[in-house]
């Protein structure tokens, strides 16, 4: 099926055109502003990729394959028409864990037929030995992709526990399980017998599992970020087996994109890869609970305060958390936002490199609701600002706001970079309740410091109580 390619040079431009779409389409996404251009050329590049494939290959049945195509197609506009900005992580992740299935499943139908994937050495009736290296790499690498991304779709849909699931000798089980599938994937070079390509397929399955069980709710973005990398690479070792430049260059470019993003996270949480793939935020006990919590002293405030210290601000601004993607607050946050302009107010909103669930998370929503790009600013762009803010308003947001990241060794977020809004002349908090922690499973020193109002409720009902006391 490959020599068609490798013989037709119209097909290897097409595949070089796509993977130029594909490189703009990334540099596209990086910008919100380009964000729209990026996805269509992103859409382009694959249009582009899936037409060559098919007008240039031999299939047994091509119109079973439109048919499947039409299927998916059918299933992803709902899919994607239907979803709310909020279920956007989750949403990610199914994606991730259907990438990892396809390299697992194309693994398979070489496997099983080598022949027509021409990756059979007619002189000794076995599989070439490079084909056998990447096919178990690339089985490897999609059946952790699967098992691991099922398990962060479960997390971040609340169908299982965010909270780290600790098995015990969980390292050594897992460090066991590894070493099993790169010894079996080295003896598969020189036996390819089924027996040993259905244990790496089995033990791969496992240790997606296992690798993401034990991370709790707080590591997520960076769980994201690393399994978008894993699916990446997956479809890489698959495109080296199907001698396919199109997937080799377009699961290089998504492999390499994940892993420096993921490092990007880690980063900003200051955490080392190794250290989110052995256990995540809350594994062990804050320095301060719940409980706790409820005794100490606090200020609490109205909408009607909390409209009066805005209006009569200079600056105000604003720090979104998952919060306010729960309560999906963020069009009644920009028309706060547009009521403040008005009055002459200066309005900027501050994003934490890992607030919500997944990287991007709280720029994707403020983009839903029309928030102008130029009003959003980074972490490093915005913190030496909060000094001279009037009014710091916190919607939703515990973790990334916590000054323990930079005083309390104890903490388990100590050292993360976290917006100093406790710098402010006023902190207006938005949470549920008092009683509540972040993911990380602390206390927020800002809920009792003596220039904080603490504002309980549902963050949309307060923030449309405040729009309403404004007006």
């Amino acid at each position: 099926m490959h020599e068609a390619v490798a013989m037709n040079p119209w097909a290897a431009l097409a595949y070089l055109v796509a993977g130029v779409c594909f490189i703009l389409a990334l540099r596209g996404l990086s910008s919100p502003a380009s964000s729209r251009r990026g996805n269509r050329l992103g859409m382009a590049g694959m249009a582009l990729a899936v037409g060559t494939t098919l007008v240039t290959h031999s299939f047994a049945s091509l119109p079973e394959i439109l048919v499947a195509m039409a299927i998916g197609a059918a299933i992803g506009i709902v899919t994607a028409r239907r979803i709310k900005m909020t279920d956007m992580p989750q949403l990610v992740a199914a994606f991730h864990s259907l990438v990892g299935l396809a390299a697992v499943l194309v693994a398979v139908a070489a496997f099983a037929n080598p022949g027509a994937f021409g990756i059979l050495d007619a002189a000794t009736g076995h599989i070439h030995q490079v084909s056998r290296i990447e096919m178990g790499l690339g089985i490897a690498i999609g059946a952790i992709t699967f098992s691991g991304s099922v398990i962060a779709f479960l997390k971040l849909n609340g169908n299982m526990s965010g909270k780290p699931i600790l098995l015990p000798a969980r390292h050594i089980i897992n460090l066991g399980t590894l070493a099993a599938i790169l010894l079996l994937i080295a003896y598969f070079v020189t036996d390819d017998r089924t027996a040993v390509f259905v244990a790496i397929t089995a033990l791969s399955f496992a240790i997606g599992f296992l690798l993401i069980v034990p991370i709790g709710g707080a590591d997520m973005p960076v769980v994201v970020s690393m399994l978008n990398s894993y699916s990446g690479w997956a479809a890489a070792a698959m495109g080296f087996t199907l001698h396919n430049s199109a997937m080799i260059i377009t699961g290089a470019l998504v492999g390499s994109s994940g892993a420096i993003l993921s490092y990007i996270m880690c980063k900003a949480m200051n955490r080392s890869f190794v250290s989110v793939i052995a256990g995540g935020f809350g594994t062990e006990s804050g320095p301060a609970g719940g409980a706790a919590a409820i005794d100490r002293p606090w200020k609490r405030g109205s909408a009607e305060d909390a409209a009066f210290l805005m209006q009569q601000a200079e600056q105000v601004i604003i720090v979104p958390g998952y919060g306010m993607a729960v309560a999906q607050a963020q069009h009644a946050l920009r028309e706060m936002g547009d009521l403040l302009k008005k009055h002459g107010v200066r309005v900027k909103y501050a994003i934490h490199p890992v607030a919500g669930r997944m990287p991007g998370h709280m720029n994707v929503l403020l983009a839903e609701a029309n928030v102008p790009y130029d009003d959003v600013y980074e972490l490093e762009d915005i913190n030496g600002e909060f000094a001279q803010t009037d009014v710091a308003f916190v919607i939703g947001a515990n973790d990334v706001t916590n000054p323990a990241a930079k005083t309390d060794k104890s903490s388990p977020i100590y050292g993360m970079p976290v917006l100093e809004v406790w710098k402010a002349k006023t902190v207006l908090f938005i949470k549920r309740s008092m009683g509540g922690v972040g993911y990380a499973g602390v206390d927020n020193e800002v809920f009792y410091m003596d220039n904080t109002m603490m504002l309980l409720a549902d963050a949309k009902k307060m923030v449309e109580e405040i729009v309403k006391a404004m007006g």
